[in-house]
Formats: structure tokens, sequence, C-alpha cells
């Protein structure tokens, strides 16, 4: 079975809305957060070097997201018992999301699914209040991004 073509995003698009499941399978929709703003962080695999880097970056800076009131929701392909693990063993306190099954249907949705590896690549996106993109960044396979990066589009709300 092939996939469709996948559509790049752009600025001023609504964000697709999904629901996948958190670390204790509790469904987390970004129609859900509406009203504030979200920034939703795909990642290829937990466990990985590059990922867990990233994703210890992001912890380690909450306060900042906190700061502008933005919701952080990271997502990979990863199944909820790996997220869970992962989350425990690096005392993750923000959401990991599961897009397992239907293998990768959100991140087919946000042009940023890898089919031949079954994974997401990098790809960050910045949600306003009223559901509009309005920033993103979508870095290929080993390319890291920058936590800078993230301090500008936080400055942009």
């Amino acid at each position: 079975m092939s996939l469709p073509p996948q559509v790049a995003l752009q600025l001023g698009d609504v964000a697709p809305d999904f629901t996948l499941p958190d670390t204790h399978g509790t469904p987390v929709s970004l129609a859900g957060l509406r009203g504030d703003p979200v920034m939703v962080v795909f990642f290829p695999f937990a466990f990985s070097g590059i990922c867990t880097g990233e994703l210890c970056e992001l912890r380690d800076n909450i306060a900042d997201f906190a700061a502008a009131g933005v919701t952080l929701l990271a997502v990979s392909c990863d199944p909820v018992p790996a997220l869970k693990a992962w989350a425990e063993q690096e005392s993750s306190e923000f959401a990991l999301l599961s897009d397992f099954w239907p293998h990768g249907e959100v991140a087919q949705r946000y042009a940023v699914f890898e089919p031949e590896r079954g994974r997401a690549v990098r790809g960050s996106f910045l949600v306003d209040a009223e559901g509009v993109l309005r920033w993103s960044v979508v870095n290929q396979p080993g390319q890291r991004r920058d936590l800078a990066g993230y301090h500008e589009a936080l400055a942009r709300l």
C-alpha cells in the first residue's frame, strides 16, 4: 500500500487536528488545547542519541515555554510503552504522544513522515491559540534542531 503524498504546511494554515495517546494512554487532542499556543515537536525515536539530547534540552528549558503560555507536545511513532519508559528514565514532564497506529498518520498530516524508515523526521510547529501555524522548522535525519529557533518562535507570540 502506498501512502498519499505529503503536502508541506505553510505559515498561516490551520494546523491539522489530531488526537493521540500520551504515556498513560490518555487521549490528547490539539483542538482540546485551543485557546493556548502549542508547540508540536515530532521526533524519530525515543532512546536514540539526537532525539534524547533534543528532548532533554526541551525538558531543561520547559520554563521558557511555560512563561510564554505554550504547551509542549512531543510526538513520535513509538508505541506508548516505549515513550513511557523514556519519560520515566529522563524525568520528562511534558506530554509525549504516540503516533504508532495508524502508524505515522499524524506525522503524515504534518508532512514529516519518513515511510521508508517508519518514523517522523525532526519537525517542530508552533500553533497559536486559534489553531493557526505561526512557525515551523523541519530538519533532515541526523540534523539536530537548535534551541535558539524555539526561543525565536516563542518571541513571535
